[in-house]
C-alpha cells in the first residue's frame, strides 16, 4: 500500500490511476528493486514521506514522475537543437576562428620573442620593474618544468574571451546605467548567470556544438565571465556624482559627450576591478572547460584526475596559480595607476 492511496480514493481518481502509467524510465534503484523481488514497506508516521511527484506516482501511476519533467525538459531541447546551431553555427563561427588564431599565435611563436613581448606589456601596463621581474620568474618556472607551451594555450584562451567580455560587457553596463527598466530586466538574468555551477554552462553547448570547436569552450567561458564587467560598469557609472552630471549640463554637453569625457573616465576605476574579476573567472572556466576540448594548463589537472597521477595534478594546479597571480597583480597594478591618475 502506497503512503497516498487515502487521496487518490478520497478524490474518486482510483479509475484513472489504475487506467495510466508512467512514461518516464525506470531509475537503476527501482531496476535493483524489483529484480530483488522486495516489497514495499508499510508506510509510518515517522516515515511519511513529502507529497512529491515520485511519492504520488506510486499511488497513482498515472501521475507523472520527476524524471518525466526532465526528460520533457530534454526531449523539448533536442527538437529544436536543429534549429538553434542553424542559427548559432555562423554568429559563433568567428570565435572559433578568433581562438585558432590566437592559440596558433601564442604556441608558434618563439620563446624568446613571445617571452619578452609579454613582459615589455606588463611594463607598459604597470610601469613597475619589480612585477615586470616576477612575471619573468613564474614563466620562467613554467618554461623550465615544460608547461609553457600549455601556459601559452591558456593565456591565449584568456586573451580572446576577456577581451570579448569587455568589448560586450561594457557596452551592457552603459545600457543598464541609463535605463532603470534595462536595468530591472537584466539583473535577475545577470543573478542567474553568476549563481549557476560552471558545469551546467557546458551542458546545453556540447548538445549545440561539437566538442572539436574551439567555440563550444568559448562561449562557456564568456558567458560565465562576463557578469562581473557589467555590474561594476553599471555601478560605476551611476555611482559618478550627480553635482558633476549637473556642471557637465550646464556647459551644454550632450549625453554622448558627458559619457566619454565625464562618466566612463570617472568610472574607470570600477569599469578596470571589473575586467580583472572577469579575467580571473575567464581563468576558472578555461580549467573546468578542459573536460570539453579546452586545451592548456586545465588538461593536465584532468589527466591527474582521471589517471591518478598526484604530481601531474599537484605541478599544473602551481602553474594555473602562477598564471591567476600573474593576472591579478598585473590588473591590479594597472587599476592603482589609473586611480593615481584619478586623483592627480
Amino acid at each position: 500500500m502506497a503512503s497516498y492511496d487515502f487521496l487518490f480514493d478520497g478524490l474518486g481518481l482510483r479509475a484513472w490511476c489504475d487506467g495510466g502509467a508512467s512514461a518516464a524510465p525506470m531509475s537503476m534503484a527501482d531496476l535493483l528493486g524489483q529484480a530483488r523481488g522486495a516489497a514495499a514497506p508499510a508506510p509510518s508516521l515517522w516515515d511519511f514521506p513529502f507529497p512529491s511527484m515520485n511519492a504520488l506516482n506510486r499511488a497513482c501511476p498515472a501521475f507523472p514522475q520527476a524524471r518525466e519533467l526532465t526528460k520533457g525538459l530534454e526531449d523539448g531541447f533536442l527538437s529544436i537543437k536543429d534549429g538553434l546551431s542553424i542559427v548559432l553555427d555562423p554568429l559563433t563561427q568567428p570565435l572559433s576562428w578568433a581562438l585558432e588564431g590566437a592559440l596558433w599565435l601564442f604556441q608558434t611563436s618563439p620563446w624568446w620573442i613571445m617571452i619578452p613581448l609579454i613582459l615589455l606589456v606588463v611594463r607598459l601596463v604597470t610601469r613597475s620593474w619589480g612585477l615586470v621581474a616576477f612575471v619573468a620568474a613564474c614563466i620562467g618556472f613554467l618554461a623550465f618544468i615544460n608547461h609553457y607551451d600549455y601556459a601559452m594555450q591558456t593565456l591565449a584562451i584568456i586573451f580572446v574571451c576577456a577581451f570579448i567580455c569587455v568589448l560586450l560587457g561594457v557596452p551592457i553596463g552603459i545600457a543598464m546605467s541609463r535605463s532603470d527598466t534595462f536595468q530591472r530586466i537584466a539583473i535577475p538574468i545577470l543573478d542567474m548567470l553568476q549563481t549557476l555551477p560552471p558545469f551546467v554552462y557546458l551542458i546545453p553547448l556540447i548538445f549545440l556544438f561539437s566538442v572539436t570547436e574551439p567555440k563550444l569552450y568559448g562561449i562557456a567561458v564568456i558567458v560565465y565571465a562576463i557578469v562581473p564587467v557589467v555590474r561594476l560598469t553599471n555601478l560605476g557609472i551611476r555611482l559618478v556624482d550627480k553635482e558633476v552630471i549637473e556642471a557637465a549640463d550646464a556647459f551644454g554637453m550632450t549625453r554622448r559627450q558627458k559619457l566619454w569625457g565625464v562618466q566612463i573616465p570617472l568610472a574607470l576605476p570600477n569599469i578596470m576591478a571589473g575586467v580583472n574579476q572577469t579575467i580571473m573567472m575567464s581563468l576558472a572556466m578555461v580549467v573546468i572547460a578542459s573536460m570539453v576540448s579546452a586545451p592548456g594548463l586545465g588538461v593536465l589537472v584532468l589527466r591527474g584526475i582521471r589517471n591518478l597521477e598526484l604530481g601531474v595534478g599537484l605541478v599544473s594546479g602551481l602553474g594555473i596559480v602562477l598564471l591567476a597571480v600573474i593576472l591579478d597583480r598585473v590588473t591590479k597594478a594597472a587599476l592603482a595607476r589609473v586611480n593615481t591618475a584619478r586623483k592627480q
